[in-house]
């Protein structure tokens, strides 16, 4: 008989992030930026620049999920931002989502993923766009998994561990997507509300 390999289920439950994560959410992303190609970013931010990002992106109303396994160590984190900040885009979210190495496959980016949708859509967003660096195979397969289609390569867009990268665009509607137009009233308190 062959080897057989059998994937382990790991036990993990959902939360919005707090500061309490920010040691292991800055670990987790000071991974990917030194080893990874999902972020374009090659110097780690620290802890408090960390900090300021979650509550930049909490405070002007988007999502930020932690996946924490049954001892509440973090295991990864998603959130949901601004993809430009131009008015008209309001409609619009971009996704990120980053996973401790001992966490990757296991499903727990496909459960922030689909908890991101979910919560995106009850916030009144119609369309979600991943722009996936290094267009990472992984990445796309997780996306595509979760109802995104490829809408485009954009090729040789960073250059990073020696060598160019190429960056993925991927998009799903949330909700009714673009069959209906927006209705403005359920909007999230972002960073949109005082735009001219």
């Amino acid at each position: 008989m062959g080897d057989q390999t059998t994937k382990t289920a790991m036990m993990f439950t959902l939360r919005d992030a707090a500061a309490a994560d920010l040691p292991a959410i800055t670990e987790i992303y000071r991974e990917s930026v030194l080893n990874g190609v999902a972020t374009y970013e090659v110097t780690p931010p620290t802890e408090a620049e960390m900090m300021l990002r979650l509550t930049t992106i909490t405070g002007s109303g988007y999502p930020y999920l932690a996946a924490l396994d049954e001892r509440g160590v973090v295991l990864g984190y998603a959130y949901a931002s601004a993809f430009r900040t131009r008015t008209a885009y309001r409609f619009l979210v971009e996704d990120s989502v980053y996973l401790a190495p001992v966490a990757r496959g296991k499903g727990i980016g496909r459960a922030l993923l689909e908890e991101l949708v979910s919560r995106c859509t009850a916030l009144g967003f119609r369309q979600m766009v991943a722009v996936i660096g290094g267009a990472h195979p992984s990445s796309i397969a997780l996306h595509r998994a979760v109802g995104f289609e490829h809408q485009g390569l954009m090729k040789a867009t960073g250059f990073k561990h020696g060598r160019w990268l190429d960056t993925a665009i991927m998009q799903r509607p949330l909700g009714e997507g673009m069959d209906t137009p927006p209705t403005e009233g359920v909007y999230p308190d972002t960073l949109y509300r005082n735009a001219p």
